[in-house]
């Protein structure tokens, strides 16, 4: 039950992270025929890009981690035996849970900083809040850690021989 509702959540997160991408494409291109077009550039589009950066990688990150998608030296984990292997998959599963769990806690002062401010990022044309970025860290890196002890435990249960977990269900 708590894996099939991650796995929904870690979907739906992908894809509003492609909707704000695909979103962010368009005001990239009117911005860029604004400009050379009409002297006219989209206003903000500097700040707005740069905050859904952050907040597109951070939707994508559980989907990542759970799919098997982040980076790992595949070259030095496929050349040991399957012991070792396994050693090496489940301490990297724990070191990324603590990894992103340390982010998240730290992330958590300058978000709350941000909304109690009311803190703003950008000069002149646009303002752009900056809380929703820094919940959307905190969500997402939580997830993260979360992804990464739901692949530890499996990984723990898992047999011997059994391949590397690391691929969602569809």
């Amino acid at each position: 039950m708590i894996t099939r509702l991650n796995t929904w959540i870690t979907h739906a997160l992908l894809a509003v992270a492609a909707v704000l991408a695909f979103l962010i494409a368009f005001l990239v291109c009117a911005d860029v025929i604004g400009r050379d077009a009409f002297n006219a550039p989209v206003r903000g589009t500097p700040e707005i890009v740069s905050f859904s950066i952050v907040i597109i990688c951070f939707l994508q990150a559980p989907f990542a981690i759970r799919s098997g998608g982040m980076i790992r030296v595949d070259a030095l984990i496929m050349n040991v035996p399957r012991l070792v292997r396994r050693i090496l998959e489940i301490f990297g599963y724990a070191l990324g849970a603590v990894f992103f769990a340390l982010v998240c806690w730290g992330s958590i002062d300058p978000a709350i900083h941000a909304w109690t401010s009311n803190e703003f990022e950008g000069e002149g044309a646009l303002r752009v809040p900056v809380w929703p970025a820094r919940f959307v860290i905190i969500f997402g890196t939580a997830l993260a850690a979360f992804n990464y002890l739901l692949l530890f435990a499996e990984r723990m249960r898992a047999p011997l021989d059994a391949p590397a977990v690391g691929s969602m269900p569809h």
